[in-house]
């Protein structure tokens, strides 16, 4: 069974950096796209970044270019998302998911999913 647990959430000032951590267990993810999405409240999940698991391809919504950084370390099975110069607008639940095969931005392609952290930036 495939599990994924973020962690590393909290409250940040505005342009303050947080690290967030998912361990992912229960398959070998070779051939997988790990992804981050997030959820403000009224709002819909959204595309945060991808990587893929075995060749460490990435990929960013425009709003976090420059900003965040996706990466993966394969010993440990974790998935990282290091987030820096943040802004209030990036307050939300991040949720790390899994899609095995292509890339893609959309959440309902993402068969798993973790329970999420809160990211809070003030202003």
């Amino acid at each position: 069974q495939v599990q994924l647990v973020e962690s590393g959430g909290g409250l940040v000032q505005a342009g303050g950096s947080l690290r967030l951590p998912c361990a992912a267990s229960g398959r070998t993810f070779t051939n997988y796209f790990m992804g981050w999405f997030r959820q403000a409240p009224g709002k819909e999940r959204e595309f945060v970044a991808a990587i893929s698991w075995s060749g460490g391809s990435t990929d960013y919504t425009n709003s976090v270019k420059g900003r965040f950084t996706i990466s993966r370390d394969m010993a440990k099975s974790t998935v990282y998302l290091q987030m820096n110069s943040l802004k209030p607008e990036d307050t939300a639940v991040y949720y790390c998911a899994a899609r095995y095969g292509i890339w893609s931005a959309i959440p309902g392609e993402y068969a798993f999913w973790g329970q999420g952290t809160q990211v809070t930036v003030s202003s």
